[in-house]
């Protein structure tokens, strides 16, 4: 995954939070800190809801940090994480932005919070532990770094910056289905094979595919995906498969409380995404997924 060196960054879209002291942790270690691991890091859309619900935030931003000085350019996004961010969120907005106007629909820009320890959002207080999260009280996505480390090193995945991108571009798969009103469609049916809470996961894991497709239209690569980068993404979604998950914690896999999808079916649905390049392909909510 290469930027174009001479693409502008706009890192406006992206809040540098990380050693901002929060406290008032709604999850801690033990019990209650390894379910928040395994069900969140999962990419889920609520922590809230994961951690019991609760207002630990206002929504209300603190003070970030200037990432502009530094993330300039499409070259600086190849040479720093914090920067590569930048780079893939710019380009997925600006996809969506056009794909939602050339629908007759207005796209709201959602900032990144890059944070370390814990966090607070309109969702509740959560902690590194959860994994990236959307929220859809404020309309953020909330991203550790470290994220990506345990990606690789808990979950078996083999990383690399696409597996990164993928990841990104789920989560601003979220923010597409609450602009939609999509994410209204899961209410209560939020565990089972089928349910809607794996429909949703696996549609914004198909939006993640489409990005993918029209991401050198964006202007922020010099040219489109190989072969490799797309393998990154599939093995990431993959790497988090309820059944996959499940096995490796509990050894055993239980369809009943799956909530995401399976890793074939992550990987099929972000395929579908990528090699159609048509959101209205995505529809997860209705046939067999």
């Amino acid at each position: 995954m290469d930027f174009d060196d001479d693409a502008g960054l706009d890192a406006s879209q992206v809040e540098d939070a990380r050693g901002t002291p929060f406290g008032g942790m709604a999850i801690g270690g033990g019990a209650i800190g390894l379910i928040a691991l395994v069900a969140a890091v999962l990419f889920g859309v609520n922590p809230g809801n994961l951690l019991g619900g609760g207002g630990g935030g206002s929504g209300s931003a603190p003070p970030a940090g200037n990432l502009s000085s530094k993330c300039r350019t499409g070259a600086d996004a190849d040479q720093a994480d914090d920067c590569r961010i930048v780079g893939v969120v710019n380009s997925v907005q600006a996809y969506w932005k056009k794909e939602f106007t050339d629908r007759g629909k207005t796209y709201t820009v959602a900032r990144t919070r890059l944070f370390s320890g814990s966090t607070s959002t309109a969702c509740g207080t959560a902690s590194s532990a959860v994994g990236p999260f959307y929220c859809p009280g404020d309309k953020r996505v909330y991203l550790d770094l470290g994220f990506f480390q345990e990606l690789h090193d808990k979950f078996g995945a083999k990383g690399g910056p696409f597996a990164q991108a993928y990841v990104v571009a789920h989560e601003y798969g979220h923010h597409v289905q609450d602009l939609l009103g999509t994410m209204d469609r899961v209410g209560d049916d939020r565990q089972g094979a089928s349910s809607a809470s794996v429909r949703l996961e696996l549609q914004a894991d198909c939006y993640a595919g489409v990005w993918a497709r029209h991401a050198v239209q964006t202007g922020f690569f010099d040219k489109p995906f190989t072969d490799g980068d797309i393998a990154e993404a599939l093995d990431a979604a993959g790497a988090v498969g309820d059944d996959r998950i499940q096995q490796r914690a509990r050894g055993r896999v239980d369809p009943e409380s799956f909530t995401h999808g399976t890793a074939g079916q992550r990987r099929h649905w972000f395929s579908t995404g990528y090699d159609t390049g048509e959101p209205p392909r995505c529809a997860t909510f209705s046939g067999r997924i």
